[in-house]
């Protein structure tokens, strides 16, 4: 069922004046809209300068045909897909590792003695591996010399143009050269789309996954791609005791990540991929917010 909301709006701006609507139609996807998503669109929409303060007022959601093409929040130039699992107490991300501990250190009930009257914070405490979550490899992880996260620039983290390859585990778990041929891959991140995120902690996670063969990893070298991204367990087969496939890509400054998610909401291009850790010395892997820019296609 197409739907659209009615609403009246004032916009206040910040040098003076105002400007008030009265039952604005805009089309939507989803049942809802926040009102700050509707803020936003009127400001944009409108081209309004200096706006300020934005009022919604009797937000009505209608089951109407749309009449242009819907409002997507967030959208605009691009718009963010998040790519990465979200982690929590207890989460097994490798099996053998330890699950993070994630509690308080302090608590809002007892920051209240030292604030006054309705006032309280929470200072968090997490205990974890670098190898928790969605992370991403660097080339400190395999090598003694080789560059910790802190000495990665973020070019290598941020906005790097990619292209999504799928090889879904259903048709095969060994991802070979071949598939990786024929496609825009030069200078980019290459995310490998499996589809094994579904699997995602479950027991079934962590055996007989899809991984990249020795020769997939020589032939993303030559190619001087950026970054592999992988939704799997595991960018090299774990049922062996050799990593040939960190070993080729870390040893070539071409980072991984590990444990992606969320990859079938992406074209195969025209988007860049960020997944970018905190600047810790000593760490060769560490948890990313990864996520995805659409560009808007016009």
């Amino acid at each position: 069922m197409d739907k659209r909301v009615k609403f009246d709006f004032e916009v206040f701006f910040t040098n003076g004046g105002s400007l008030k609507g009265e039952d604005f139609r805009l089309d939507i996807t989803g049942d809802d809209i926040s009102d700050k998503e509707l803020a936003d669109y009127i400001v944009k929409d409108l081209r309004l300068l200096m706006a300020g303060k934005v009022n919604i007022l009797g937000k009505e959601i209608l089951n109407e045909p749309h009449k242009r093409a819907p409002f997507l929040p967030n959208s605009g130039e691009e718009f963010l897909v998040d790519l990465s699992h979200t982690i929590e107490n207890g989460l097994v991300t490798y099996k053998g590792l330890p699950a993070p501990i994630i509690c308080d250190y302090l608590s809002k009930e007892d920051s209240k003695q030292y604030y006054d009257e309705g006032t309280a914070f929470q200072i968090g405490k997490i205990e974890m591996v670098t190898n928790t979550g969605t992370y991403i490899d660097c080339p400190f992880h395999r090598f003694e010399n080789g560059k910790d996260v802190s000495e990665m620039g973020l070019k290598s983290f941020a906005e790097l143009e990619a292209t999504v390859i799928r090889v879904p585990y259903t048709e095969t778990l060994e991802i070979t050269e071949e598939h990786l041929q024929n496609r825009e891959i030069r200078n980019r991140a290459v995310l490998i789309h499996t589809g094994w995120a579904e699997h995602w902690n479950t027991e079934h996670y962590y055996d007989n996954h899809p991984y990249l063969t020795e020769t997939a990893a020589e032939y993303l070298k030559s190619c001087a791609i950026k970054l592999v991204g992988i939704d799997s367990y595991n960018i090299d087969r774990t049922s062996e005791r050799t990593r040939p496939v960190h070993s080729i890509l870390l040893g070539a400054q071409i980072l991984i990540a590990e444990h992606l998610c969320n990859l079938e909401q992406l074209p195969d291009e025209n988007f860049t991929f960020t997944a970018a850790p905190p600047k810790f010395k000593g760490v060769g892997t560490f948890p990313v917010r990864a996520f995805a820019s659409i560009k808007k296609s016009v």
